[in-house]
């Protein structure tokens, strides 16, 4: 689909306004056809919802100056409509709405390779080798740029294909001393992020990230990773994607191969060589990529006493509601509503700041309304 500037920088708005997440993203593209109808629709949505206080989108200023620096250093967007926004990330449900890109995106099969940044020497020369077989087979190795078993991964791949999925912007260098590394990553391949550039990474980042790792790849392969750890996120969420998830075994007495050890006991691919890896791989290599059966229900079209019916049925909604997150098929069961009723109060409700989504399609209060 063709572009303007014009397209870009609606969406990259939309993109980037408080309270519009990949799912809302996704519902109002859906609901209204385009980004700046919905840019258009937004105040009036979040009043519906509730929100006390005018509801601003992010302005068209800084929409602009984040093109601007962006193009300024060579990088540019790619947008989930574009025909080139990788096949695995349009796969998600919901898929990000846009990635900045550094370099270039290769359009071939991925495999993630990722594991702990204070891995253990044996650990790391494993990634290596297994990232130089794997990039000698074809596959371009996606990891997360971080100390440790990342950073073995993309070494190893430099001449093959690799690409650095990251936290922060994607002109911001995390950690600064694999400055050389990031550098030489967007010279022979791509560094991508989802977030606004020269956005410092936080702690509530890094979960989006490890969600494009995944999302990018045919497949996660966890090296060496202590328990509850960034790689066992990256892990979870393969298995949502509906991706292969392969770990290496490592010694019980080593904290940082209990996690690993424990995605095998639940049922993850034992490898030991880059061939066992694409054992798995090789028959669904070039082939669509599978849309979980969990994924969102479709956005809700305008049609007419939608919003009527809505507000009749607001309260039901409203009350069924808790702290605790429950899934969107419960709520729709518990309160009888249409499905697209529901849908259109939980997207009010959200740009209100009332309501918040969380993994696996569900919902909850933002903060608990006062009794």
């Amino acid at each position: 689909m063709a572009r303007s500037r014009r397209d870009i920088l609606d969406w990259l708005r939309l993109a980037r306004t408080p309270e519009v997440g990949p799912a809302t993203f996704a519902q109002l593209i859906g609901r209204f056809g385009s980004a700046s109808a919905a840019l258009e629709e937004l105040p009036r949505l979040a009043q519906r919802g509730g929100k006390a206080k005018n509801f601003a989108p992010a302005s068209e200023q800084d929409a602009a100056r984040e093109l601007d620096q962006l193009e300024k250093v060579g990088g540019r967007f790619i947008l989930s409509r574009d025909e080139d926004f990788p096949e695995g990330l349009a796969a998600l449900s919901p898929p990000p709405p846009l990635i900045s890109v550094l370099g270039k995106l290769p359009a071939k099969d991925m495999i993630a390779i990722v594991g702990a940044r204070n891995a253990s020497a044996l650990a790391r020369k494993f990634a290596h080798m297994l990232a130089r077989e794997l990039g000698e087979a074809g596959l371009v190795v996606v990891s997360g740029l971080a100390r440790g078993i990342d950073s073995a991964a993309h070494e190893a791949a430099l001449e093959l294909g690799t690409v650095a999925v990251v936290a922060g912007g994607v002109d911001v260098v995390y950690p600064p001393e694999n400055e050389s590394l990031y550098r030489a990553i967007v010279a022979q391949g791509a560094v991508i992020s989802e977030m606004p550039f020269g956005e410092a990474p936080q702690a509530r980042h890094f979960p989006r990230r490890n969600r494009l790792i995944s999302g990018l790849s045919r497949g996660v392969v966890v090296v060496e990773a202590a328990e509850r750890s960034g790689s066992l996120i990256t892990a979870n969420y393969a298995l949502e994607q509906g991706r292969e998830i392969f770990a290496v075994p490592g010694s019980p007495l080593d904290p940082r191969a209990r996690g690993a050890n424990r995605l095998i006991r639940d049922g993850a691919t034992l490898i030991e060589s880059a061939s066992d890896v694409l054992a798995v791989l090789n028959p669904i290599l070039g082939r669509t990529f599978h849309v979980p059966e969990t994924a969102s229900p479709p956005a809700p079209q305008m049609t007419p006493g939608l919003e009527e019916e809505a507000d009749r049925v607001r309260r039901r909604i409203e009350e069924a509601l808790g702290a605790s997150p429950v899934e969107m098929d419960e709520l729709i069961r518990q309160t009888g509503a249409d499905s697209s009723v529901v849908l259109t109060v939980i997207l009010e409700l959200e740009l209100a700041g009332r309501c918040r989504r969380h993994p696996g399609n569900r919902v909850s209060w933002a903060t608990v309304p006062a009794v």
